[in-house]
């Protein structure tokens, strides 16, 4: 793994921690408040503060996501670094892609 690898994943795990604990803190309180899942999305639409807070989990996520799987097929199939960072910089964009996406149609749609 190189340095800038090594500092992105932990950067990124840094971020997503809070955003893990404030998502699931909000769901569980959503939930035993006996809101449905058309309720919730009611309330987040045309919010851009959700927006900004899942597109961020989203684009943590895929960095994240892809650090760690260009580290695992390195490491475990012995495959070229270059290999691997390509496999991975195509999950990340697959992430990010539909990620983004489903945060679209939540808060604009």
């Amino acid at each position: 793994m190189t340095l800038r690898a090594y500092v992105l994943q932990r950067l990124s795990a840094a971020l997503m921690a809070p955003l893990v604990i404030v998502h699931i803190v909000v769901m569980i309180i959503a939930v035993q408040g006996g809101l449905s899942a058309a309720e919730i999305l009611g309330r987040t639409q045309g919010s851009w503060l959700w927006g900004g807070f899942y597109s961020l989990f989203v684009i943590a996520a895929a960095i994240h996501a892809s650090v760690g799987v260009a580290n695992v097929i390195e490491e475990w199939l012995g495959w070229s670094r270059a290999a691997a960072v390509g496999i991975a910089h195509t999950l990340a964009l697959v992430i990010l892609v539909l990620g983004l996406r489903a945060v679209y149609a939540v808060v604009v749609v």
